[in-house]
C-alpha cells in the first residue's frame, strides 16, 4: 500500500515473518494507543463576507484565501492566457540544431549562441526566485498570486529549456553554467540584478513604511520593466537572427514560446506597479529611474560588446543596443514615465513577430505545439 507520507517507503518496509502469527504481527505494527482528542475550547465564530472593494494589491486586510469576487479580473485573465500555452522542450525537434551547431555555425556564431544560453540559464533561476520569494508572498489578493504561481512554473520551464538545448548539443554543462561567474560582461548583469532585487528578498519587509514601499516599487519596476521587459526580451534576438537564416531553428522555436511568456510577465509586473502607485498614492522618483535606465544600458552595452565582439551575418552590437533603447522607451511608456532614450529607432522590425506567434506545422514532421489563441499582443 502506498505510504502518503513517504511514497517510496513501501520498497524499504520489512516484510512480515511468515512464521509469525498474523495476530502477533499486527500487534507489533500497531502504534501505541493515543489519548482521545480534546474538545474544542471555543465555538465557531462566523466572519464577515469578503467585499472585493476592500482588496488591495499589497497591505490588504481581506481573506487572502478567497479568490472571488475579483477586484482585479485582469490578473485572472493573465492566468487564463498563460495556461493557453502549455509545452515542454521535449515537444520540439532539435535534430537539425545538432547538425547546424556541429557543421554550419561559424566560430563567431557559436560564441554568440553559447553565451546567450549561459546568460539566460542563470537569469531565469534568478527570476524564479525573485517572484516566488520576493514578490508573490507580498501580494494580498489571491488572483495576483495565482498568476505569479504560474509565472514561477514558467521560469522553471524556461530553465529546463536552456538546459535541454545545452545537453542536446553536447556542450560542457559545467563550463556553460559557470560563465556567469567567470565572464565579467555576463556577471555584471547578474550582479546588478542581484543588488537591485536582494533588498526585497526578505519576508520581514513592512510595506506600510513609505521608504520600504518605495524601495520595493523600484525593485519590482526594475524586475518587470528592465530585467524581463528589456534584457530578456532583447536577449533572444541573436538566436532569432540565426533562425532567420535557417539556423538553430529548434532552439529559436523554443525561445519564441519563452518570449511570449516573458512579454506577459513584463506586462503583468508593470500593471501591478501602476496599481500599487495608484492605491498607495506614491510616485516613482525620476532621478532613481534615470539611474536605473543608465545602469541597465551600461550593463547591456558591455554584454553586447562581448557576445558580439565579432558581428555575425545580419546582426551586430549596434543593432542590439539600438533595439534595447527602443524597447526601453516602450516599457517607460507602459509605466507612464518619461522615455529614457528619446529618438531611439526600431532596429529589428522583425522582433515583435517572434512573440506574435502563429505556426503552421507539417503533422508528419513534428508535434503541433502552437498557442491556442494566436492573437497579436498589444505592445503599449
Amino acid at each position: 500500500m502506498l505510504n502518503w507520507d513517504d511514497p517510496i517507503a513501501a520498497a524499504r518496509e520489512p516484510r512480515l515473518d511468515p512464521l509469525q502469527s498474523g495476530s502477533e504481527a499486527i500487534r507489533e505494527k500497531q502504534a501505541p494507543p493515543t489519548q482521545p482528542a480534546a474538545e474544542p475550547t471555543s465555538a465557531f465564530e462566523p466572519m464577515k463576507p469578503v467585499n472585493p472593494d476592500d482588496k488591495r494589491v499589497i497591505n490588504g486586510l481581506t481573506d487572502i484565501n478567497q479568490l472571488a469576487p475579483f477586484k482585479y479580473p485582469w490578473a485572472w485573465e493573465y492566468f487564463l492566457n498563460a495556461n493557453k500555452n502549455h509545452w515542454t522542450p521535449l515537444d520540439i525537434n532539435m535534430a537539425q540544431d545538432v547538425q547546424d551547431y556541429q557543421h554550419k555555425l561559424t566560430l563567431e556564431e557559436r560564441h554568440v549562441y553559447e553565451n546567450v544560453l549561459a546568460y539566460l540559464t542563470t537569469s531565469d533561476v534568478l527570476a524564479m526566485r525573485n517572484i516566488g520569494l520576493a514578490v508573490m508572498e507580498k501580494m494580498s489578493a489571491p488572483e495576483l498570486q495565482i498568476y505569479q504561481a504560474r509565472q514561477v512554473y514558467e521560469e522553471a520551464l524556461h530553465t529546463w529549456t536552456y538546459q535541454h538545448c545545452i545537453e542536446t548539443l553536447g556542450l560542457d554543462q559545467g563550463e556553460i553554467y559557470n560563465r556567469y561567474r567567470v565572464v565579467p560582461e555576463i556577471n555584471g548583469k547578474i550582479q546588478v540584478a542581484n543588488r537591485r532585487l536582494e533588498s526585497v528578498l526578505r519576508a520581514d519587509i513592512d510595506l506600510t513604511d513609505r521608504d520600504e514601499l518605495e524601495n520595493f516599487l523600484m525593485a519590482y519596476t526594475f524586475f518587470a520593466g528592465i530585467f524581463e521587459g528589456c534584457w530578456f526580451y532583447n536577449g533572444f534576438s541573436p538566436i532569432f537572427a540565426l533562425q532567420r537564416r535557417g539556423l538553430m531553428k529548434g532552439t529559436a522555436e523554443q525561445l519564441q514560446y519563452i518570449m511570449r511568456d516573458e512579454v506577459l510577465h513584463a506586462s503583468f509586473g508593470i500593471r501591478v506597479v501602476k496599481q500599487i502607485l495608484l492605491e498607495e498614492e506614491v510616485t516613482l522618483d525620476p532621478a532613481k529611474l534615470r539611474e536605473m535606465w543608465d545602469e541597465a544600458h551600461a550593463c547591456e552595452e558591455a554584454y553586447a560588446g562581448y557576445i558580439l565582439r565579432d558581428p555575425i551575418l545580419g546582426y551586430s552590437k549596434e543593432d542590439h543596443m539600438e533595439q534595447f533603447r527602443f524597447v526601453a522607451n516602450r516599457r517607460a511608456r507602459q509605466l507612464g514615465v518619461e522615455e529614457p532614450f528619446p529618438g531611439a529607432q526600431c532596429a529589428l522590425p522583425w522582433l515583435d513577430e517572434q512573440a506574435n506567434l502563429r505556426k503552421e506545422k507539417n503533422f508528419f514532421e513534428t508535434r503541433v505545439t502552437e498557442y491556442q489563441t494566436g492573437g497579436a499582443l498589444s505592445w503599449d
